[in-house]
Parts: C-alpha cells; structure tokens; sequence
C-alpha cells in the first residue's frame, strides 16, 4: 500500500497542475474571484459535465456567456420569464431549455432562500455525518423544491443510489484547495468528499484493488473511496484529478496507467 501511495504522490506532482486542466469544464471557475458566482458556475459546469468533452465546454461556455460577468447578480435581479428567455433553444445532449431553466429557477430559490449555495449546504450538515451524502440529500432537495419544471438529471436524485459523479465532481472543486481545485466551501472538511465515479475511475479503482464490483453506483464509489482514504484519510479525493486526466487527455492513455503504476 505504501508503494502504491509513492507512485501516486509522483504523480500527483506532476499532473496536478493548472497546464493539466484543460480540456476540463473545472476550467470555468477559475474566471470568478467570487465565491457566490463560483459556485453557480462549478453547479453549471459539472451538471453539464457528461457526453463528448468539446461539447461540454461548448454548452457551458454558452450558459456563462448569456449569464454575463456575475452569474449570481443575473440570477438575482433576473426574472423568471428573463431567465427562460435567455436561454431559448438550449440544448445539451439530453438536457433542453426547460431542463436548463428549471435548474436555474431552483437556483435562484437557494440564494433568495439562503444567500447562497454554500449556506443552504451548510444546514444539511451533521456533525456525526462520515461523507457529503446527507447533506447532498439536503441540498438537492431543496434546489428541486424551487425548481419550476423538471430540471431533468441536471439536479441530481441523490436517493436513488446512483455514484452522482457530477455532483461529487462538484464537491470536490469546491471544498478542495490546491494547484487544481479552487475551493473556497471551507467548512466542510475534505475527508468527508467521495470519488466522483464515471468509467475511468471505475476501472482504476478496480485496477489498485480498491473494489472488485461491476456496477459504477455508490456503494462502488465508497468502495473505492474507502480504499482512498486508507492512503489519505484527511483527503481521499487528493489524487482524483491526476488520474482522471488518462481518460480526459488525448495524450494520456488511460491503458498505460496500469504499467505507471506498475500493477
């Protein structure tokens, strides 16, 4: 285990790096200094984080670009038929206009509700609580109670037990602080986050032995968390970024992961 921690501390060091970000939607959030306008833009960005990555950047540019310099001063003083207006003819792979606009309308009920994101998460948070998921249950659930419409899967059923890679992808962009990862969520600790799992973390976890299920759900995602944290107990998503990127870059294969790591 020791050895399997140097390879990945190596490696760490040397992708864990802004050059090594694009082409990556995280990218997005480095254009806001405001944490309140941080968060919108990190919620729009991984919600929209699935399907061909060229389209994901393009779809989440155009969201930013109508939303202007402070996604949440337009969220704020924009009215719902505005909001619905603004993004007519949206179209994201399954997501449409009224997915787009249901997601945004439960937005905007968060901050008029709370002030912001961050501050409605926060009071989903028990103190005797291991990982984000309860309090992500919590949060969900109310961004759905505002939502006007169907937002479709761009709200995330947290219940329903499925990874929610994106919304874990969320998390970790927003808690974490590093090189990569922008933070700025500073009272939820980093050891409670969970691997955002898709096929590529799938297959890693699996390949260092951390879980040996077929099903990419969230008992998988806690397997191999769980095998994470054995390495980094204060901070189990650490090397999520780095491995990630041998299935995001057309220079990184994923298949010679294996032989980095020498397993």
């Amino acid at each position: 285990m020791n050895n399997i921690k140097d390879i990945l501390d190596n490696l760490y060091c040397i992708y864990n790096k802004i050059e090594y970000v694009h082409p990556d939607p995280l990218e997005f959030l480095y254009n806001y200094n405001d944490i309140r306008d941080r968060e919108i833009v990190g919620f729009i960005a991984s919600s929209l984080a699935y399907g061909r990555v060229a389209q994901i950047l393009k779809s989440v540019s155009l969201v930013l670009d109508k939303m202007g310099p402070s996604p949440y001063i337009f969220l704020m003083n924009s009215k719902p038929s505005a909001i619905k207006n603004t993004f007519k003819g949206f179209k994201h792979r399954f997501a449409d206009e009224k997915n787009l606009y249901a997601a945004l309308t439960g937005l905007r009920f968060i901050l008029t509700e709370y002030g912001s994101l961050y501050d409605c998460f926060i009071k989903g948070v028990d103190e005797k609580d291991e990982t984000v998921l309860g309090c992500m249950k919590y949060f969900t659930k109310k961004i759905s109670s505002g939502c006007t419409g169907n937002p479709g899967h761009l709200v995330t059923a947290v219940e329903k037990g499925s990874a929610c890679k994106r919304l874990h992808l969320f998390m970790r962009w927003m808690v974490r602080k590093d090189d990569v990862d922008p933070g700025g969520w500073d009272k939820i600790p980093p050891s409670m986050l969970i691997v955002p799992l898709d096929v590529h973390m799938h297959k890693i976890g699996r390949m260092l032995g951390f879980t040996n299920r077929k099903q990419a759900d969230i008992v998988t995602a806690l397997e191999i968390t769980k095998g994470f944290r054995k390495l980094m107990p204060d901070d189990p998503v650490k090397y999520d970024f780095t491995l990630t990127r041998f299935g995001i870059r057309d220079d990184m294969d994923i298949d010679n992961l294996s032989q980095m790591c020498k397993l």
